[in-house]
Parts: structure tokens; C-alpha cells; sequence
């Protein structure tokens, strides 16, 4: 089928096409998607980045928070975009100050985040990004941390989405994915 374009039109950039699979990373049977060699591609990461900012508008932030570490490559430009603030989620002893932490658990284990303690207003508008999504642990251990110390989140973003593994259910907060994987 060919596209029907109009005069001037461009046809409409297919952001997978940017997006390298490592298998076996970072240990055997797992299928690593790079974002690297998307941003690093100047006209697909301005794409990316456009289409991300039309979809989060919508739900009007004060604040976009990043997950350490590739959350930041998306929340940090996209504030500047938008005109919103950035805040940084982190793992234990990254963030000066006094700090607000939340334990959570993973498939074989713990983690942990970290917010500077003084980053959020209570009831400041925030989305929190970050670059895949599979399970949800760590996305979802993000917004309860927003949420306990005050934040109104207001939805998630990620580049990429892995579907079937469930994470997308451990949200109580809409979710917008750029690209969706089948896992």
C-alpha cells in the first residue's frame, strides 16, 4: 500500500526503526532494546521527543521527575520543552541533603529511591518518566514515592513498553509508552 501524502508532506518517522535489540543483555535470554542509538540520531530523538511532549501536555505537569538513570535522557529535555521542572529519582546516597526514600521490591530482590525531601510542593502536577517499562516495580515504586511526599502524579511516560509482563497493571496512574514491544 502506498502512502497517500500531500504536497510538501513527509511521511511519518518509525521511531523502531532507531531502536537497536541486544539479545543476551545484560545476561543471557534477555532481549536488551538501546535507546542510545535513537538519541543519538538527531531527527528521530526530535521526534521522539515531540511526540512524548504532545502526549504529556495534555495532562498539564508543574514538575517531570526522571528515573536514575535513562529516565533522566527523557525527563530532562522534555521539561525544557514544556516549560516544567525536573526532579530526579535516585538510588541511595546520589542526592545531597535531606532526603525521602521508598523500598520496593523486584523480582529477585530490593531496591530503593531516593527525592530530596524539599523537591515537591504538596499538590504540584507530576509525571514521571523513564525508558522501558517491563514488569513495573521500579515505575510504580516512583509514583507512591511522588505521592508520599505530595505530589499529585498525574501520569507515566516511557519510551519503550514491553506488553504481556504486566507492569502497565501496577499503575494507578494513566501511562502513555512511545513504542510497545511484545515481551
Amino acid at each position: 500500500m502506498a502512502l497517500s501524502l500531500q504536497p510538501g508532506e513527509q511521511p511519518a518517522l518509525d521511531l523502531k526503526n532507531y531502536i537497536r535489540e541486544v539479545p543476551d543483555f545484560p545476561k543471557p535470554g534477555i532481549l536488551f532494546y538501546d535507546i542510545s542509538t535513537l538519541i543519538r540520531n538527531a531527527d528521530a530523538w526530535q521526534v521522539a521527543t515531540a511526540r512524548l511532549a504532545r502526549a504529556i501536555a495534555p495532562w498539564q505537569p508543574d514538575l517531570l521527575a526522571g528515573i536514575e538513570s535513562r529516565g533522566f535522557l527523557t525527563a530532562a529535555p522534555l521539561a525544557q520543552r514544556l516549560g516544567c521542572g525536573f526532579v530526579m529519582l535516585r538510588k541511595p546516597g546520589k542526592l545531597p541533603g535531606e532526603t525521602v526514600s521508598l523500598k520496593y521490591g523486584l523480582e529477585y530482590g530490593q531496591d530503593e529511591l531516593h527525592i530530596q525531601a524539599d523537591a515537591i510542593k504538596p499538590g504540584q502536577r507530576v509525571v514521571v518518566l523513564d525508558d522501558l517499562l517491563a514488569t513495573g516495580g521500579t515505575l510504580a515504586a516512583s509514583v507512591q514515592l511522588l505521592q508520599k511526599v505530595g505530589a499529585e502524579v498525574v501520569g507515566a511516560s516511557v519510551m519503550i513498553e514491553l506488553t504481556g509482563l504486566g507492569g502497565r497493571e501496577k499503575l494507578d496512574v494513566p501511562l502513555h509508552s512511545l513504542l510497545t514491544y511484545a515481551a
